[in-house]
């Protein structure tokens, strides 16, 4: 709905007024601060695409070569993209703390450290995931080297980067207009990555539905409506715009399947030698092990997360959409859980690997009693975050 044309005409006269009120060099200095923040978070959101690509193929390196050591290609677009995070991040928060004045919108003061609440999100996010670091290494001391992506280091790495990329979104949003082209590209991108990251932290449910059958069958389907709607509920907010959960699962897609070229070809030029085998020796339960096995019952690549199967989470994520997660989030989200029950279920036992394991009627129904109670949760915290990411959402188009 349009304001009327008195408002309209009201707040742009007296927003003339103001600049005009305004010395020139303070407007050129809020110009200045106004390209920087476009440029940084074009910048974060190039970085973040990088350690995507470098996460990829770092699952497929461990699965297809085994064990390797710190400098490993896989390994140094990982922390290229995060030492460039980094640096853009606090380098922005040390530029407004050195120069508060030039900053437009509201500013907040951490540590020391002064500038807008999405820089600082985005800046304290990939701390987090330095943080990981260390402990990671200690982690590996104490217990041995780990390939899960369930250990706390990785999971305390996974959480700062998610915070880092709900950073971006807020960064967005500060720095961009709300009908913004730009804008809007940079939302999608935003929402893609944060899917990206919430799609690897799930990996591991396979892992345990191989092992365990039962309602572990269903693991995927009972924890992706705590996480997937953080993604597509806060797209949507922002950008105002009913269908763009669809539109970032595409890019998803489009991301995974270029990461998985850059690893192939990665492979055919280093041509690494593998010693797998001697590792599966070690553990046959093993997540290397474990991945290997199914890829060898399904007839698939070992180690790819991306390829053509992923279409198929477009059936819950339209179901998501025909409910309007902007509006409805909670119900949004259990359509999208319900329907992706359905989709999961389906697709597991349609594959060789996990088709021995279709659990009993009685434990299904338990699986979907869980599911549906995620999808309460999950849509009530995705509404929440969305929120406060952007207490004004952009118009509903």
């Amino acid at each position: 709905m349009r304001a009327p044309a008195s408002d309209t005409v009201r707040a742009v006269l007296s927003s003339k007024a103001g600049t005009l009120e305004r010395p020139p060099a303070t407007v050129a200095a809020a110009d200045t601060s106004l390209a920087l923040g476009r440029a940084v978070l074009w910048g974060l959101l190039g970085a973040k695409v990088v350690s995507s690509w470098g996460v990829q193929w770092d699952i497929q390196w461990h699965v297809v070569i085994g064990r390797d050591s710190f400098w490993i290609p896989p390994h140094l677009m990982i922390y290229a993209g995060v030492t460039l995070i980094a640096l853009l991040s606090f380098g922005v928060l040390a530029w407004t703390t050195l120069r508060p004045s030039s900053v437009r919108g509201a500013t907040v003061r951490v540590l020391g450290l002064t500038g807008t609440r999405g820089f600082h999100l985005a800046a304290w996010g990939i701390a987090i995931t330095l943080l990981a670091a260390p402990i990671d290494d200690l982690w590996h001391r104490l217990f041995g080297i780990d390939v899960s992506l369930w250990s706390p280091p990785h999971l305390l790495g996974l959480l700062g980067a998610a915070v880092n990329t709900l950073g971006c979104f807020v960064i967005a949003r500060e720095v961009y207009p709300a009908r913004s082209r730009a804008g809007f590209a940079a939302l999608v991108l935003t929402g893609t990555l944060l899917l990206v990251g919430l799609h690897f932290a799930l990996q591991p449910t396979f892992r345990f539905a191989y092992l365990y059958g039962s309602v572990f069958f269903h693991g995927y389907a009972m924890l992706a409506p705590l996480l997937v709607p953080l993604a597509l509920v806060a797209t949507a907010r922002l950008t105002g715009s009913r269908w763009v959960p669809v539109l970032v699962l595409l890019c998803v897609i489009v991301l995974g399947l270029a990461g998985r070229q850059i690893a192939r070809a990665g492979f055919q030029i280093l041509q690494p030698v593998s010693v797998i085998q001697e590792e599966i020796a070690k553990d046959p339960t093993s997540p290397i092990a474990v991945a290997n096995a199914i890829a060898r019952e399904n007839g698939t690549e070992p180690g790819t997360t991306a390829g053509p199967a992923q279409l198929l989470g477009l059936v819950p994520v339209a179901a998501m959409v025909f409910v309007d997660p902007r509006r409805r989030p909670i119900a949004a989200t259990v359509a999208y859980a319900l329907v992706l029950f359905g989709v999961m279920g389906v697709r597991l036992a349609g594959l060789p690997a996990f088709r021995p394991l279709v659990p009993a009627a009685a434990e299904t129904l338990g699986a979907l009693f869980v599911t549906g109670a995620a999808g309460l949760a999950g849509g009530w915290i995705a509404g929440r975050v969305a929120a406060l990411l952007d207490p004004e959402p952009a118009p509903r188009g």
